[in-house]
């Protein structure tokens, strides 16, 4: 999927060369970009059964690594897409060994202290997965059995919620959000919480989907953007001058609606759009 991609784009952005330094540098050195994508995160970022990378983010990457292949007026860039889990993301980005981080990573003062980020790419909020007939109040969440990955930043959004509320639940962790889906279908926990995007994607493919539903609530309202090396100026421009084009074409839209196309974009959403940097 992704591969086929990288044929069909060559050769359609063109973005102005001012010299290389750092992550360009050594791209054009290597003749290699090398993009970390999440293997688990359905539908912003998974990878498919054939072993391809797929979702919304990495669609996103074929066409940033087009404009950097144009950049540096590389005709055979060697792209690579390189699978990454939630611990090692962003230290692979420091480390060098992926130039860009094309996962579901919500942009935080904490992760700005290792990595930079794009301007956005999405924007996302917290929320959860109930039984059809579950009320979707926070508060009737007391004494539930509460569902979360752990190590991100929605684990953090519901911990924080707990604590500044009167309800107290238990909140059980998970490595990867198909055992989390698969605890909820058991009747091991009575809700699930994950990004919206996420949600969607596990709701639509879970083969009890008519039992569940989707609260219409979000505990935060979280902006998504591709992680590179903190401080390289010059990679970052050709990045958000990538993206800013696919904006001001609207492509970005269309990436959405094939990747994620079940999900209707709420406010935040629409706004990032119409917010977008505009191409001189």
């Amino acid at each position: 999927m992704i591969r086929s991609f990288l044929i069909l784009a060559l050769a359609t952005l063109v973005i102005p060369t001012s010299g290389t330094t750092q992550t360009l540098q050594r791209i054009q050195e290597n003749n290699q970009l090398n993009l970390g994508y999440r293997i688990d995160a359905a539908p912003m970022s998974y990878v498919l059964d054939t072993g391809e990378p797929a979702g919304y983010t990495p669609l996103i990457c074929v066409r940033v690594a087009q404009a950097i292949t144009n950049h540096l007026k590389l005709e055979n860039l060697q792209v690579q897409f390189v699978p990454v889990d939630a611990s090692d993301r962003f230290e692979k980005v420091v480390n060098g060994d992926v130039d860009i981080h094309c996962g579901a990573s919500t942009i935080t003062m904490e992760r700005r202290a290792l990595v930079d980020f794009s301007i956005p790419t999405f924007v996302d909020g917290a929320s959860l997965l109930l039984q059809k007939d579950a009320p979707e109040q926070f508060e009737d969440l007391a004494g539930k059995m509460l569902g979360v990955r752990s190590n991100t930043t929605t684990e953090t959004a519901l911990l924080n919620s707990l604590n500044s509320s009167d309800v107290v639940a238990k909140v059980v962790r998970f490595s990867e959000h198909a055992a989390g889906m698969k605890a909820m279908e058991s009747g091991e926990i009575d809700a699930y919480f994950s990004d919206q995007s996420i949600l969607v994607g596990l709701y639509a493919n879970s083969p009890m989907a008519s039992e569940f539903k989707m609260s219409t609530d979000i505990l935060t309202v979280e902006k998504q953007g591709l992680a590179i090396a903190r401080g390289d100026t010059e990679f970052r421009m050709v990045v958000d001058q990538a993206l800013s084009k696919l904006y001001a074409s609207g492509e970005i839209q269309k990436i959405r609606g094939e990747a994620i196309p079940n999900l209707q974009p709420g406010v935040a959403l629409q706004a990032m759009y119409m917010l977008a940097p505009i191409i001189d």
